[in-house]
C-alpha cells in the first residue's frame, strides 16, 4: 500500500512559519529604521550647514533614491560575495535598507530645519546660547514638528520594502507567504492573511503616531 503526503491545505504547524516571517519583517524595519534615522539626522544637519558638503552628498543622495531597491539589495549582496566576505541576508537588507531611510530622512531633516524662523534661531543666540544650545533647545523642537509626519510616512513605506529583500533569501513575511503558497496552493488565503499581517504592523504605528503628533503640537 502506498501513502502519498497531500500538501494542498494549511496547518496549525504554518503559523509558526509565518509568526517567524513577521518578527524577521519587524526586526529589519527597526533595525533599517534606526541606523537610517541615525544616518539621515547627520546627512541633513551637514547638507545644511555646508555648502560644499550639500553638493558633495547631492550625487549620493540622487543615486540612492533614483535606483530601484531591488537592484541595491542585488548589488550590494554580489559586492561583498565577489570581494570574499559574503554576509547574512539580514545584514544585506540593514545595509540597502538604512542607507535608503537615511537619504530619504536627511531630505526631511533639511526641511525640517528650514522651517526654522531665522528670527527664533538669532533671539535664542541674543540670549546667550551656545550654537548647540540653540540647536537642541530651539531647532530640533520646532524641527520635529515639521518632521515627524513625513518621517512616519518614511517608516511605514519601508515596512512594506521590507518585502524586497527576499531577492536574496531573506524570508520575511511576504517570502514566507510565497513559500506557503508554492506548498499548499492556497494564494487567496494566504495573500489575505499575509495583507492583515501588514495592517496589524502598520496601523498601530500610524494611530499612535498621530497621538504624539497632537501632543508635540500642543506643547
Amino acid at each position: 500500500m502506498q501513502f502519498q503526503l497531500s500538501y494542498s491545505g494549511l496547518q496549525w504547524s504554518d503559523l509558526s512559519f509565518v509568526l517567524t516571517g513577521i518578527w524577521h519583517t519587524v526586526l529589519l524595519t527597526l533595525l533599517a529604521a534606526f541606523f537610517g534615522t541615525l544616518l539621515g539626522g547627520v546627512i541633513g544637519w551637514a547638507r545644511e550647514q555646508s555648502a560644499v558638503v550639500r553638493v558633495a552628498l547631492a550625487p549620493l543622495v540622487d543615486l540612492l533614491r533614483s535606483i530601484p531597491l531591488i537592484i541595491q539589495f542585488v548589488l550590494v549582496n554580489s559586492f561583498f560575495a565577489l570581494s570574499g566576505v559574503p554576509i547574512s541576508p539580514l545584514t544585506v537588507g540593514v545595509i540597502v535598507l538604512s542607507l535608503y531611510m537615511g537619504v530619504l530622512t536627511s531630505e526631511l531633516v533639511r526641511s525640517g530645519l528650514q522651517s526654522v524662523r531665522i528670527q527664533l534661531r538669532k533671539a535664542a543666540r541674543s540670549l546667550g546660547l551656545s550654537y548647540w544650545q540653540e540647536f537642541w533647545h530651539v531647532c530640533v523642537p520646532l524641527a520635529l514638528r515639521t518632521v515627524f509626519p513625513g518621517w512616519i510616512g518614511t517608516v511605514i513605506a519601508l515596512t512594506k520594502d521590507t518585502a524586497l529583500v527576499s531577492v536574496v533569501g531573506y524570508v520575511e513575511l511576504l517570502r514566507a507567504s510565497q513559500i506557503l503558497i508554492n506548498r499548499t496552493n492556497e494564494a487567496l488565503l494566504v495573500l489575505a492573511g499575509t495583507g492583515l499581517f501588514y495592517f496589524l504592523i502598520c496601523y498601530p504605528v500610524s494611530r499612535y503616531s498621530r497621538r504624539l503628533e497632537k501632543v508635540m503640537h500642543h506643547d
